[in-house]
């Protein structure tokens, strides 16, 4: 492999150009962002070698890091520009619905559907790190769509990167991620709202907001831009995800209305539970 392109030169295409330089240091990393701000900073930091609107036929890969609702208008566009010996990887948070769309595209055997754990409440360019990607979780969907020394060529990124695999169904991926990811955004955007609204009338509110507070709407500072697109594509998982969430909130305040003490440990207990299930340490 000596060519990459990456399309969307933020956080996680920005995170990938860096993590790829380091790793391989003679690849040719080339790119393109519908910002050309964007495009700027990336160059400035050495992001990418040049700025591309189409990638290069001898590319061998594409990734494709654009807000999930952009992505397969995109997709059909770079497959259908690509030569035969380029494979096309989406970074997108939602998969079912893309796969589906894709499924009988002439040039589907091309195209790897992954999904890195990775992130941070930061966007752009300038938040991109060399080792976002660093021993976390890359989730591949419908590996046995994809030509099979194409996939050669992925794992060997993966593993320069040194990303941990893991399989999914579409539909299990959307599903599960609407609880682990899309459900701990949107409650840290309400809680966020929340705060804001009732700091209009109490400015002093903020001074005494410690780490747990920052800690807990730490993604409410996450890009609209990608996150609300995240929540209507997968619109039928996060509302299941919020409908439960909500449910649970009023079981606690309702325990609170009432005094119950035993009933709000007993809750608390319940969910201490998932230090054991995620291995947190104190």
């Amino acid at each position: 492999m000596k060519k990459i392109h990456i399309i969307g030169l933020g956080l996680l295409g920005g995170s990938f150009a860096l993590a790829t330089k380091k790793a391989k240091p003679e690849m040719e990393i080339t790119g393109f962002d519908s910002d050309e701000q964007n495009i700027a900073i990336a160059l400035e930091m050495g992001l990418i070698a040049k700025s591309l609107s189409v990638p290069d036929k001898d590319t061998d890969l594409v990734i494709l890091a654009t807000p999930v609702d952009t992505l397969f208008d995109l997709l059909v566009k770079t497959l259908d520009q690509i030569g035969e010996h380029t494979l096309v990887m989406d970074f997108g948070s939602t998969k079912d619905q893309l796969c589906r769309q894709i499924t009988e595209h002439p040039k589907r055997a091309q195209y790897l559907a992954v999904h890195p754990i990775a992130g941070t409440e930061n966007s752009g360019p300038k938040a991109a790190k060399e080792d976002l990607f660093d021993g976390n979780v890359m989730i591949i969907c419908e590996m046995e769509k994809t030509d099979v020394h194409l996939k050669g060529m992925a794992y060997d990124i993966f593993d320069a990167l040194n990303l941990r695999l893991r399989f999914m169904d579409p539909k299990d991926h959307d599903l599960h991620l609407a609880f682990v990811s899309h459900l701990s955004h949107a409650t840290s955007f309400v809680l966020g709202k929340t705060v804001i609204d009732k700091t209009a009338d109490e400015r002093n509110i903020l001074d005494m907001a410690g780490s747990g507070f920052a800690s807990t709407v730490r993604l409410a500072k996450s890009s609209p831009e990608m996150w609300g697109p995240i929540f209507i594509e997968n619109k039928t998982n996060v509302l299941e995800a919020l409908n439960s969430y909500i449910d649970h909130l009023a079981v606690f305040r309702d325990k609170i209305e009432a005094g119950d003490i035993q009933g709000l440990k007993d809750e608390m207990l319940e969910a201490n539970k998932i230090r054991n299930i995620l291995n947190f340490t104190e």
